[in-house]
């Protein structure tokens, strides 16, 4: 990490990463880059000799802002359990903000689901907490994301509209295919810093 503390901007996207997903991570990752914020995600380190926690433990460390998504709860259809890692890290952040230092205890967290109290039956000890629902379409969670970043900043100036932001996403992900191609890269083989890389260029050249 350089050594400008980024604290107040970064936000940790805990999320599945898998390839049924990946219009919602789009989504979540693009409205982080249009409200000003830095998204930081495990993916973002590639270092294969560090142990996964501790990659994900740092970022929690150097991040104020992270948005969980707990929706990808359902077995697994080749091992038929269920995935655990969203709700673990949903548990660090939240251990973090009550066990940390004074700066973690500002930490500010969006819980999203897909059913807004589908949670109850399957991780009741977030009760109390304000659950959000994007209903599985990623222009929902761009609002979500938005309006969720918009009263946490504390911020003067009004950040962009979560349905222009929405529209804006959905221009980038029709001309992502044939942006990809012309650098020489495969879309559907993105990796995360292709990705962010794409979406800094395009908002550069757009907004």
């Amino acid at each position: 990490m350089a050594s400008r503390d980024f604290y107040s901007r970064n936000v940790f996207i805990n999320c599945p990463f898998s390839p049924d997903y990946k219009p919602m991570f789009s989504a979540i990752l693009f409205a982080v880059y249009a409200c000003g914020f830095r998204p930081r995600c495990a993916r973002e380190i590639a270092d294969s000799g560090e142990i996964r926690l501790g990659k994900i433990e740092g970022i929690i460390r150097q991040s104020k802002f992270g948005v969980h998504d707990i929706s990808y709860m359902h077995l697994d259809p080749a091992t038929k359990l269920p995935r655990f890692n969203m709700p673990f890290e949903l548990g660090l952040f939240l251990a973090a903000k009550s066990f940390g230092s004074t700066r973690d205890k500002a930490k500010v967290s969006l819980i999203l689901d897909s059913g807004r109290y589908r949670y109850r039956d399957a991780l009741s000890d977030v009760s109390g907490q304000d659950i959000a629902s994007h209903n599985g379409d990623p222009a929902t969670a761009i609002r979500e994301v938005r309006d969720w970043l918009d009263s946490s900043r504390g911020g003067q100036v009004s950040l962009p509209g979560g349905s222009y932001i929405a529209e804006q996403h959905q221009t980038f992900s029709r001309e992502l295919p044939s942006a990809s191609r012309e650098l020489k890269l495969d879309p559907a083989e993105l990796t995360y810093a292709d990705l962010c890389r794409a979406i800094e260029s395009w908002r550069a050249e757009n907004m």
